[in-house]
């Protein structure tokens, strides 16, 4: 992801990508699949990557590579966002972030190819440069392994167990291939790349009339007096949830909306936090917002309609 200008606000669209462009070395910005973590080192463990309700394993939602112009030790920046999907649970959100300078142990110093690799049939990658394994369920750091083969790992006993009923049963006698043998679980989400663009101003008075050409369009031949006692009693819900319809409405595929210091915009007037409410970093400093997620009917249904068009990777 470019460095946003200041005050801008940058939209994050889900495009089918060939697999090379989503590893790590291509920093990249990406949802669903397993994370293409930036550093080798320091990741969180099964601990912080369990759901605060439920216990459960959180699944991988999306990163964004999102470096901050100026800050040296933040050349390279990605941000992980990580969902419990569980039902009835569906919570426990939970973000990290990851940052290295640009001289590092892990990255050349120049950037990446925009050519695909000569071999890009590889296996899926489960261990990291620094030698730390990866669950084979979710790609997360994964400190347990098999107790028969001691060569797959996985973060908890619930991805141990989907993995054994999903193949690793089988190939669990076939240690030198085990790294090729790595199901499709159904825990992850379809991954796709996230493609930015720079959304378009739209004005103040643009909104205005398409706010109020939208109300008269639905009200018909309304006599004057109805319409004057609907716009009094108007309510702040209805002009917070008017102002989300109308920027979604812009490009109804956006599945990200990201702006450091910027505002987010809200779906309901309910809710909304107040800065008190909202907890200091620990360095101390006071936090600011800096992306969110859109999910939209549009937004699903593209990203459907791209993997079942898609051809495997």
């Amino acid at each position: 992801m470019a460095a946003a200008c200041a005050g801008s606000v940058e939209l994050g669209f889900a495009e089918a990508a060939p697999a090379w462009r989503l590893r790590s070395e291509q920093f990249p910005s990406k949802v669903g699949g397993r994370p293409a973590w930036l550093s080798a080192s320091g990741l969180p463990g099964p601990a912080e990557l369990s759901c605060a309700l439920c216990g459960r394993p959180l699944a991988f939602l999306l990163q964004l590579y999102a470096p901050l112009p100026g800050r040296a030790d933040a050349f390279h920046r990605g941000l992980f966002l990580f969902c419990c999907r569980a039902p009835p649970c569906c919570a426990g959100l939970r973000v990290f972030r990851n940052q290295l300078p640009r001289k590092n142990d892990f990255y050349s110093y120049e950037p990446p190819s925009e050519e695909p690799p000569a071999a890009t049939g590889d296996p899926v990658c489960l261990q990291l440069k620094s030698g730390a394994h990866l669950c084979r369920v979710c790609g997360c750091l994964g400190p347990k392994t098999c107790s028969r083969c001691h060569r797959a790992h996985y973060c908890s006993k619930e991805h141990q167990t989907l993995d054994w009923r999903s193949g690793h049963k089988q190939a669990c006698t076939q240690a030198d291939n085990l790294d090729n043998t790595v199901p499709d679980h159904n825990f992850l989400f379809p991954e796709f790349e996230i493609v930015i663009e720079t959304e378009d101003e739209i004005t103040p008075e643009v909104v205005e009339k398409e706010e109020e050409s939208e109300i008269i369009g639905s009200m018909g031949e309304a006599p004057e007096e109805e319409l004057d006692s609907m716009a009094k009693h108007e309510s702040r819900e209805d002009k917070v949830f008017q102002k989300f319809k109308t920027k979604v409405a812009l490009e109804p595929e956006q599945i990200l909306r990201y702006g450091r210091g910027t505002a987010p915009i809200w779906i309901s007037a309910e809710n909304i936090p107040q800065e008190e409410d909202i907890p200091d970093c620990p360095c101390g400093a006071k936090r600011i917002f800096e992306f969110q997620v859109i999910i939209t009917g549009s937004s699903i249904h593209r990203s459907q309609e791209h993997e079942k068009h898609s051809e495997p990777h």
